[in-house]
C-alpha cells in the first residue's frame, strides 16, 4: 500500500500596494480566512468539480499574522491547481493581498525548515527596523516559532 502524497507550500502574504486600505480595518490573517479565500478562488476558477477534487487533503497548516507567512498542504496531484488558485486570490476578507510562493516541498520537515528560516529573517529585519523591541512582540514571535516546530507531530 502506498502512502498518500502531499505537497507543502510556504507562502508569503503581501498587502497589495496598488489598492488603498482604510486604517480602520484591522488586517486579520487566520487559517480560516485564508482557507476560505483559496477555496472561493478554486470554486470560481475551476468549478465545483475542481473544488471537490482539491479538497481531499487541502489544509492551511500554519499562519503567522505578524510575519505573514503561511504553510498550505495539498495533494500531489492537485497542488498545481491549488497554487494557480492561490495566485488568483486578490483579497482575504476585506484586505487586498498578493501571495508569493517561497518554497514547495514534498514533506513537512523540509517545509518547516524553510518557514523557520523565513521567520527568523523577518524577525531580524523587524528588530532592526523597530530598534528596541517590546517584550510582548518577542514573546509572540517565540510562540509562533514553537508552533512551526510542532507541525510534524
Amino acid at each position: 500500500m502506498v502512502g498518500f502524497k502531499n505537497r507543502y507550500m510556504v507562502m508569503e502574504v503581501f498587502l497589495d500596494p496598488n489598492k488603498d486600505i482604510s486604517k480602520d480595518d484591522p488586517i486579520v490573517l487566520s487559517q480560516h480566512n485564508i482557507s476560505k479565500a483559496i477555496k472561493d478562488s478554486i470554486l470560481v476558477n475551476f468549478g465545483e468539480c475542481g473544488l471537490a477534487s482539491s479538497l481531499g487533503s487541502f489544509q492551511v497548516k500554519y499562519v503567522n499574522h505578524i510575519t505573514k507567512i503561511c504553510i498550505i498542504r495539498s495533494s500531489r496531484d492537485e497542488h498545481q491547481k491549488v497554487w494557480a488558485a492561490i495566485t488568483m486570490v486578490r483579497s482575504v476578507g476585506n484586505c487586498p493581498v498578493v501571495f508569493n510562493l517561497l518554497d514547495l516541498s514534498g514533506n513537512i520537515k523540509a517545509c518547516k525548515s524553510a518557514a523557520l528560516k523565513c521567520e527568523e529573517l523577518k524577525f531580524e529585519h523587524l528588530k532592526i527596523v523597530s530598534g528596541n523591541l517590546q517584550t510582548e512582540n518577542v514573546n509572540k514571535h517565540m510562540q509562533n516559532l514553537e508552533r512551526i516546530k510542532m507541525l510534524e507531530r
